[in-house]
């Protein structure tokens, strides 16, 4: 897994990516004028070889960054940690009146890359955070703070915090420009496929659900399941605000109704007085669970069999049950069935409860009838 430094730079602003390359640029130069500020003074420096080595480790540093560039707060640390080093350094290698006269540090305006690099890393806060610490670093070179030192740190604080702000600003562009084309590719997707169904599929229920209603019975159940789907679909394919499509596919619905179409002559349903609310998707798949379960008594039950579907949600967890009076499940029916490849209890019903966080029980009676145990706990009811 890559890390969070990583990820910030994969897919950048145009800005972001200039600013990139404008440091790498810098950090060169900046090489070359330090280097020119001590060759100009070489006869005030009290230890020359020692400036020269300082100046080594600074244009080891910048020549691996500028063949192999880290853009990760690691290495930055790492640079930042060079450049406060060798200003620190300066006091070692300068007479102290050549320091309290005001000259340049060894590195001269080379740390500077390093506070850019944490602005473009960590936005406004990261660059006023590296540039207070070469700034320290600055002051405690000096002892005495010149207005040299003084003018350069706040110069150092202006450039972290104004940059990182600009990154700031152009990352969340950048973001609300990638959300705004993810929206219009959804929306295009979204026509196109309202001109394949909206006449069609939307008439035929509409019409499913008026007939159904007029006839009343199961017809009405029918007719409601239809018009849902309707509501459903019509908002999928003309509503313009894609939240609003969000909440009719993944709002809430009463389990009750739901499964009102499982009664019949031979299917008692026992539902609670009070509602039990799930989300479509939740709420679909539990119901898809129960008819799997109920085609299974009507296909291995025997004839005459009858079945009961109890609902109960004691706050914790939504539990459906599925009793029949059938002949029963003989031991280890279920495993062979899986392995010779008929799945319908281990993925229709299992595999569904396993995909909502729930699980699913199957047990036959003693005297015969097999019990189909679906519970869903409260945390998984969305």
């Amino acid at each position: 897994m890559r890390s969070t430094s990583d990820l910030l730079v994969g897919d950048e602003h145009v800005v972001v990516r200039g600013l990139w390359r404008a440091v790498d640029v810098f950090r060169c130069l900046a090489l070359c004028y330090a280097a020119w500020s001590v060759w100009l003074r070489n006869a005030e420096v009290a230890h020359l070889p020692g400036a020269i080595l300082v100046l080594a480790v600074v244009a080891a540093w910048t020549v691996a960054q500028t063949v192999r560039p880290l853009r990760t707060v690691r290495a930055y640390a790492a640079e930042l940690a060079i450049g406060c080093g060798a200003v620190l350094a300066t006091r070692l290698v300068d007479h102290d009146w050549v320091i309290t006269a005001g000259a340049k540090t060894i590195p001269s305006i080379w740390p500077t890359a390093a506070i850019v690099g944490f602005a473009i890393l960590r936005g406004w806060r990261g660059g006023l955070a590296a540039a207070a610490v070469v700034a320290a670093s600055s002051f405690v070179e000096v002892v005495h703070p010149t207005a040299n030192t003084v003018s350069n740190s706040i110069f150092g604080l202006l450039l972290g915090g104004c940059i990182g702000y600009c990154v700031d600003l152009a990352r969340s562009s950048h973001a609300a420009h990638a959300e705004a084309m993810r929206l219009a590719a959804a929306r295009a997707e979204r026509d196109r496929l309202a001109r394949t169904v909206h006449d069609g599929v939307l008439q035929t229920l509409a019409f499913i659900h008026r007939r159904g209603t007029d006839l009343g019975g199961e017809a009405a159940t029918l007719g409601a399941m239809a018009g849902e789907q309707e509501r459903i679909l019509r908002a999928l394919v003309s509503e313009p605000d894609l939240a609003e499509v969000e909440r009719a596919i993944g709002g809430e619905t009463d389990l009750r109704s739901s499964l009102r179409h499982v009664a019949s002559e031979s299917v008692q349903l026992v539902t609670p007085a009070d509602p039990i609310r799930l989300t479509h998707r939740v709420a679909d798949e539990l119901v898809s669970a129960v008819e799997a379960a109920l085609d299974n008594v009507h296909r291995h039950a025997g004839d005459g069999a009858r079945a009961w579907v109890l609902l109960d949600d004691d706050g914790a967890a939504v539990t459906v049950t599925v009793r029949d009076s059938g002949r029963g499940v003989p031991t280890g029916r279920l495993e062979e069935a899986a392995a010779e490849g008929r799945l319908g209890v281990a993925s229709s019903i299992r595999g569904r409860l396993a995909d909502l966080g729930g699980t699913a029980q199957v047990t036959a009676g003693p005297g015969g009838g097999t019990t189909v145990e679906l519970r869903l706990p409260a945390k998984r009811r969305s």
